[in-house]
């Protein structure tokens, strides 16, 4: 049997294996891109898996100024769209590293 101390010290290497897991997913969702589209492609949005916005492109048609509402819906859909996204393939990549370490299926981690 393990003394205390043992316990306590494989619990702090599988608590320091865990977080630097959790940082290398971190990072690794960062480089991901996804792309949200609105308008039927007129406007597009990409954002990391971590949601932040990359890049943004508005087809000059929509240049109007009176169509500013229009563009400002298209522009939240996009956004919505490129967030849904990246949630899902988040999901799946922190999937991915439960699975590597052994976590049963639906075990949440704090991100």
């Amino acid at each position: 049997m393990k003394s205390m101390e043992e316990m306590i010290q494989a619990a702090q290497q599988a608590a320091e294996t865990i977080q630097k897991q959790m940082n290398e997913s971190q990072a690794k969702l960062d480089q991901i891109e996804v792309e949200g589209v609105s308008g039927a492609g007129l406007v597009k949005i990409r954002c990391s898996a971590k949601g932040r916005v990359i890049g943004v492109a508005i087809d000059d048609s929509l240049m109007n100024p009176s169509e500013k509402q229009i563009l400002e819906d298209l522009i939240a859909a996009a956004y919505n769209d490129a967030r849904a996204k990246a949630d899902r393939v988040a999901g799946e990549e922190m999937a991915k590293m439960q699975q590597g370490m052994g976590l049963p299926p639906g075990f949440k981690l704090p991100f």
